[in-house]
């Protein structure tokens, strides 16, 4: 049983083209309906215009990435009732519409989170990089968060401190812009005063707070996805470690244990990644797959490279730090034994070749995630048929 091969496309505002998604191999896109802000209803009139312009160019969508769930929501403010109800609507329009995976995740303020868009490898091409000391000079000298000197060591503090006095203004505003500015997929895009004021509102929240508002989320709205047909898998945390005090709470295979454990529900399920996850070198992501397979309904197939503390760069996906050749060999068997086809995309490819100086969403220009799609499809037939 062959995984699902799809690529991630933005919408109609995409560079990358549907076209250029059939013809690099996949069968189906995933995606959302970008366009609308977080908390509003998706309508089935939308829903279905969009899955109607997909299929027309010879691909399916069965996985939405990502209905965003409101900070209201992580945070469990006034408007939750609110909140909880138009995320219940959008699953059931999703249900009508025939669209059956719906990945979200918990991250306070801030999706995936790079201090550099562009970091040139030896061969040229162009990968996203997180540095712990960057990203310090940023936390410590730029947003000047209170309390932050607690977070790093004094080691972190004093190369961030070099590293803020070698910046010139242009150097600060692109990373400021990096960190804030709202990467593809993410929810939201700040200032650093804007984010500030985010982060205050943020300032009673525990991890403990925040893992029981997960847990009343997924209480709240599991019923209305089974009763659509839907399935919700969570990404984890990316990275997969607290930054600027927000906690994290999907960062481990305990993390997302717990969470099933609270809320069993068929429609509790994960969105695997294993580049966030493996941004974690404690994390054993072939066991995971093994140990938490039947509650896998989406995989996104990437690696880092740890380079040291907190700091990781995208590698190629069968290289860096993963270990895809384990990875796939679970996957496999986990599809094998299930009977199941599972939806799968490569991430974060490399800009290399024609892309590099073309206009690209950061991470998602096409021939880097071809290449790494091939990469993972000719494993996925080579352990398949061993």
């Amino acid at each position: 049983m062959l995984l699902t091969q799809t690529l991630r496309w933005f919408g109609p505002a995409d560079p990358v083209r549907l076209r250029d998604i059939r013809q690099a191999g996949a069968s189906e896109v995933v995606t959302a309906l970008h366009e609308l802000p977080n908390g509003a209803v998706w309508p089935v009139e939308a829903i279905a215009a969009r899955k109607s312009l997909i299929e027309a160019s010879g691909l399916g969508w069965s996985v939405v990435e990502s209905l965003p769930v409101h900070d209201g929501i992580k945070r469990r403010s006034a408007d939750w009732d609110a909140l909880i109800d138009a995320y219940c609507q959008s699953l059931r329009n999703l249900g009508r519409c025939g669209v059956k995976v719906v990945t979200y995740n918990f991250m306070p303020l801030l999706d995936w989170t790079r201090t550099d868009l562009a970091w040139e490898l030896p061969d040229g091409a162009l990968a996203l990089r997180f540095e712990w000391e960057a990203f310090a000079a940023y936390d410590l000298h730029l947003l000047g968060r209170a309390g932050a000197e607690a977070d790093y060591s004094p080691a972190v503090r004093e190369a961030a401190a070099r590293r803020f006095e070698a910046m010139d203004a242009d150097d600060r505003r692109t990373l400021e812009r990096t960190i804030l500015a709202g990467l593809p997929g993410s929810e939201e895009s700040f200032t650093s005063s804007q984010f500030q004021e985010a982060l205050d509102s943020y300032a009673d929240v525990t991890p403990e707070r925040l893992r029981e508002n997960h847990v009343a989320f997924l209480k709240a709205v599991c019923p209305a996805a089974e009763a659509a047909g839907v399935r919700l898998v969570v990404h984890p945390d990316d990275p997969p470690f607290p930054i600027f005090g927000l906690p994290r709470v999907v960062s481990t295979e305990a993390d997302v244990t717990a969470l099933f454990e609270r809320v069993p529900s068929a429609a509790n399920g994960l969105c695997f990644c294993s580049g966030s996850f493996g941004a974690r070198p404690d994390n054993d992501l072939a066991g995971m797959v093994r140990r938490l397979g039947d509650r896998i309904g989406f995989l996104h197939l990437r690696s880092v490279e740890h380079e040291g503390e907190r700091t990781f760069h995208e590698a190629a996906h069968l290289e860096g730090s993963a270990g895809m050749a384990a990875i796939m060999q679970e996957v496999v068997a986990l599809s094998r034994a299930e009977e199941r086809s599972i939806p799968m995309r490569p991430d974060h490819g490399h800009q290399m070749l024609d892309d590099i100086g073309r206009k690209t969403n950061p991470g998602y220009s096409l021939l880097g995630r071809m290449r790494g799609l091939a990469e993972l499809r000719g494993l996925e037939r080579g352990l398949a048929h061993a």
